[in-house]
């Protein structure tokens, strides 16, 4: 009986034991809650702590960054652009004790950062025209290369994503100021115009790109065509040359023929024969073959040696 005193005294006071210490790890902090009301300071320090057993609970909060991934929302712009704004932010639990109370858990405070971030940036994105939100600087793009409508890529930016994007951090650091959270950042992580606008920006996207290889084609033609016009002029220049200059060759050859026929014709008598037989016996080459026939009269100096060596 009394060992059974004794287990049931020893079981007690490890129950006890083990309600009334508690360990706070690093990444957490704890309130103390008495029959559900807050009581004394945070405990945020890591370590071993105590609390009363039984009428007091602990509630552990993180200490960490927390995430907050908003959804994709369909949002107008000062100039009447209807988007798609995909955002997400970054938060912690700054005071535990007001969490608590204004809040009481993260599915509590992701719900209220759902109303909170989505409102504000509907307000900052129906403040501004389109090109502000999409860009952040002034640079001028290449508008030949893209499809976009160039009052959009040539239009001034006054503000800018980054600082849209600094409005909304801003407000929304404001209205959560009393629910024990901070915001840390705010970005948005996908702009998109809707299905119907971005078809059409598609579509004038796949035009420019069209008129883009049909300006390429249209100057490949051209180069084209005045390679083989410079291919044509230089090759008739070419034989037109080589043309001159063969004539040039037979002139002087034809001339210097003459001369060597007029040489031997003013030289001796048998010297004259020689060359007046060795013509005529070219042109009989040139003129008489196995079929021709020929009609001259006996006297006829073309056949003067045919006559000779007749039988």
């Amino acid at each position: 009986m009394k060992r059974i005193m004794i287990a049931g005294l020893v079981l007690l006071a490890w129950i006890v034991l083990n309600s009334s210490f508690y360990i706070v790890s690093e990444p957490e902090q704890v309130i103390i809650t008495q029959f559900g009301k807050p009581v004394g300071a945070p405990v945020s320090t890591p370590g071993l702590a105590f609390k009363l057993p039984f009428i007091q609970k602990i509630h552990r909060f993180d200490k960490r960054f927390l995430e907050w991934d908003g959804d994709a929302n369909e949002l107008p712009t000062k100039d009447k652009r209807f988007i798609w704004v995909d955002s997400y932010a970054r938060w912690r639990i700054s005071d535990p004790l007001l969490f608590f109370q204004r809040l009481r858990d993260e599915r509590g405070a992701q719900t209220r950062l759902d109303d909170i971030l989505d409102g504000e940036t509907r307000n900052a994105i129906a403040n501004h025209d389109l090109v502000e939100v999409i860009r952040n600087t002034n640079r001028q793009p290449d508008t030949t290369q893209f499809g976009e409508d160039e009052s959009t890529l040539l239009a001034h930016v006054n503000t800018g994503r980054e600082a849209i994007q600094a409005i909304v951090l801003a407000a929304a650091k404001e209205r959560v100021s009393d629910l024990g959270i901070e915001i840390l950042d705010v970005r948005f992580k996908r702009i998109n115009y809707v299905e119907e606008v971005r078809r059409k920006v598609y579509d004038r996207m796949v035009a420019e790109r069209n008129r883009i290889a049909d300006r390429f084609r249209s100057e490949g033609q051209g180069e084209a065509l005045r390679i083989r016009g410079a291919k044509e002029k230089d090759l008739k220049q070419i034989q037109s040359e080589a043309y001159r200059k063969s004539q040039e060759i037979i002139g002087k050859a034809d001339a210097e023929a003459t001369s060597i026929f007029a040489g031997a014709y003013n030289r001796t008598a048998d010297t004259r024969s020689f060359y007046e037989f060795l013509r005529t016996m070219e042109s009989y080459s040139k003129t008489i073959d196995d079929g021709t026939t020929l009609l001259l009269s006996t006297d006829n100096e073309f056949t003067k040696y045919l006559e000779s060596i007749r039988p």
